[in-house]
């Protein structure tokens, strides 16, 4: 029955899309054209793809391409009601409840305060109160896609001014939903009736949110446990899409925005342990439907209007910037926060968002609002969200210009590590478990090194350790410079995401264009575009982990060590050229094991190897210097003894049973001293 109903929405959909398409074909498949040209010129300029499709809805309505008709809005409108349902699944109570004093205190202020303050604004220029409310809730939020997106791209989410936008953007999203319950009804009834009206609504989204808790705490895990069970795509994609439109559905007979009962579905569900697949199927219908209701949004935009009151519109847009950062920036500092942070979370959500064009176009459908003034919302908001990127791009010039940069940073950008005499000496970027085990390594080897890190915990605790680590991201001149890049022998690039990667490895050439540079990467996808970029060596995971493999599979199964250290280092050749450089080996060596290329390199890879000494080991009770390894052309780096590890022990030292020895030599040179070491044969 369920998959009837499913089959019956589907054909209702098709329907109606057939319906509004017909005659319009041409049209249709231009827009579509269109859109997949501004969408890919926009990320191409790192513009969010929003912008793209209120464009081409613009350029739509301009050319005459596709009529205002109602079931285009119907389809449209779909697009809200399954964003309003992922964001229901993103919604996360203990999320919100960690960041509580943030969210509730600086969100709440945020909303408020903006609300109260432009109402109060355009009330005493002459416009209606109910209007003038609808204008300030519109301009009280900020874009979640393009401050996230941009957040993320420069490494901010983990800074306290990232967290703080984190926090009023969580707020916003919340306000949005009594929102969506108050625009209807300001539209329904007087200002008399109002308060008793909205006291019902509010009566019934109790009983409503009340309704879909209970059905999605005992109803929906069966009926998804039984389409888990049933190991059909199809059958879960349909299901996924029948809850939204029913909880939607179920609000909307109650008088309540569909978009409403589609957030409290998806909140219901976003504690179960199908939310991320239910996030997954739900995003390409989310997304398309998306892009169509922007279209719709740009298509009503009056382009004459725009241009005889761009000037208004530019004003608009410095009143708004100069309202919401002021209140941001004067709240967050009530709050204790740092001047910086609070100025720089403010121009982070100074614009308009995307849900901005959501409420203009369910206050138009209401006639909440004259056909100019949605025209002059909607201009604002798309011309804030193109300006966003370059005003966040040019913070700490703000800061500097208002002298806001001089004040005690409280993201640790200037604590840790100083040497500006350093120099010959390794820049590890990230510090997490990779770039860890690359500085133990270094450690015994008394190679210098400065550690790059954006994860704050993990830096307050490295430096507590004494550790060589500063705070920041690379893509800052001030970190590189701090790093002493330009000083640097090697550079090492610890984050295996592709795009990361690629921002850091820019900035670095740009700050040092000389440095030798290794990346470490997943898989060798990007292998091409990273040696374009200017890497030396990139190191794929997934082929060190395959040959580490395949040699511990070798070696269990008989192989000797040599012959395996062979094949894996022929295999390695055509990857890592430029690592084979490092090794050198003189001319008897080459005369000894062959002529080849393959079976040099093999036997000039120096490693080191770890000795624990039993009780009957030849070297029990002998000095470092009676055992004459030199002989066998291997070095003792470093000695653990009772959990204390002695780097370069003295030669006078007097091995002990339980010893550890780590030795560095060439492998068949490290097996012959092993070999001595515990049977004391030469």
């Amino acid at each position: 029955m369920q998959q009837n109903f499913a089959g019956l929405f589907s054909e209702k959909v098709l329907t109606a899309i057939v319906n509004a398409l017909h005659g319009h074909f041409a049209g249709f498949v231009a827009l579509l054209l269109c859109a997949v040209i501004l969408v890919w010129s926009f990320k191409r300029v790192g513009l969010p793809p929003i912008l793209a499709y209120l464009l081409t809805g613009l350029v739509a309505g301009g050319y005459g391409w596709m009529d205002n008709s109602h079931e285009i809005h119907l389809i449209a409108e779909l697009g809200i009601v399954f964003l309003l349902f992922s964001l229901g699944l993103e919604f996360s109570i203990p999320k919100l409840m960690a960041m509580r004093s943030v969210v509730f205190g600086l969100g709440s202020t945020q909303v408020i305060l903006s609300i109260l303050l432009v109402t109060l604004l355009l009330y005493k220029v002459g416009v209606a109160w109910s209007e003038s409310l609808i204008i300030a809730c519109i301009v009280a939020l900020s874009s979640t896609a393009v401050v996230v997106k941009i957040m993320k791209e420069n490494g901010m989410l983990n800074l306290r001014k990232g967290q703080l936008a984190v926090g009023v953007l969580l707020f916003q999203d919340i306000a949005v939903v009594p929102m969506l319950i108050v625009f209807p009804l300001m539209a329904q009834t007087d200002n008399q009736v109002l308060v008793g009206a909205l006291v019902l609504a509010l009566a019934k989204g109790a009983f409503v949110c009340m309704l879909l808790w209970a059905i999605g705490k005992w109803v929906l895990p069966k009926v998804f446990n039984e389409v888990a069970l049933a190991r059909t795509d199809e059958l879960f994609v349909l299901t996924t899409l029948v809850v939204a439109l029913c909880a939607g559905a179920l609000t909307y007979a109650f008088g309540l925005s569909m978009a409403l009962g589609a957030f409290l579905a998806g909140m219901m569900l976003g504690e179960s342990q199908y939310r991320h697949q239910l996030e997954a199927e739900i995003r390409p219908f989310r997304d398309i439907l998306m892009g169509l209701f922007f279209v719709t949004v740009g298509m009503q935009l009056d382009v004459g209007f725009v241009i005889n009151s761009f000037m208004y519109i530019v004003a608009a847009m410095a009143l708004l910037l100069i309202t919401k950062v002021a209140i941001i920036y004067a709240s967050a500092q009530l709050m204790g926060e740092f001047k910086k942070d609070a100025f720089a979370s403010g121009v982070m959500l100074w614009q308009m968002g995307e849900f901005g064009f959501v409420l203009v176009a369910l206050a138009s459908k209401h006639h909440l609002l004259e056909p100019n003034v949605a025209s002059f919302l909607l201009a604002l908001g798309v011309l804030s969200m193109a300006v966003t990127p370059y005003l966040i791009g040019q913070t700490d010039r703000l800061l500097t210009l208002f002298k806001l940069d001089s004040e005690h940073r409280s993201d640790f950008s200037n604590s840790g590590f100083k040497d500006p005499t350093i120099k010959d000496h390794v820049v590890i970027f990230g510090y997490a478990r990779v770039g860890q085990t690359i500085a133990r390594f270094l450690k015994p080897e008394a190679i210098p090194y400065i550690a790059i890190e954006r994860n704050p915990i993990i830096v307050q605790e490295a430096q507590t350790a004494g550790e060589p680590v500063i705070f920041g991201h690379a893509a800052q001149k001030a970190i590189l410079k701090s790093a002493c890049v330009s000083q640097a022998r090697l550079v090492i690039v610890t984050m295996d995401d592709f795009e990361q990667s690629q921002i850091v490895i820019d900035a670095i050439k740009h700050f040092a264009p000389e440095v030798k540079i290794l990346v470490r990467m997943q898989d060798d996808t990007h292998l091409e575009d990273l040696k374009q970029l200017g890497v030396t060596e990139v190191v794929p995971e997934s082929l060190e982990a395959s040959l580490m493999l395949v040699s511990h599979v070798l070696y269990m199964s008989g192989v000797p060590m040599r012959r395996i250290f062979k094949r894996v280092s022929k295999e390695r050749q055509n990857r890592y050229e430029y690592l084979h450089g490092f090794f050198t080996g003189n001319s008897h060596e080459l005369h000894e094991y062959g002529n080849s290329q393959s079976s040099f390199v093999s036997d000039r890879l120096e490693y080191l190897h770890a000795i624990a000494l039993p009780e009957d080991a030849y070297a029990v009770d002998k000095t470092i210097s009676e055992l004459q390894l030199v002989r066998h052309k291997v070095v003792v780096k470093a000695l653990r003894r009772d959990g204390t590890e002695i780097s370069m022990p003295d030669e006078d030292i007097m091995l002990m049973a339980s010893d550890v020895l780590l030795l560095k030599g060439k492998p068949r040179r490290v097996e012959r001293a092993e070999q001595f070491i515990m049977d004391g044969l030469p």
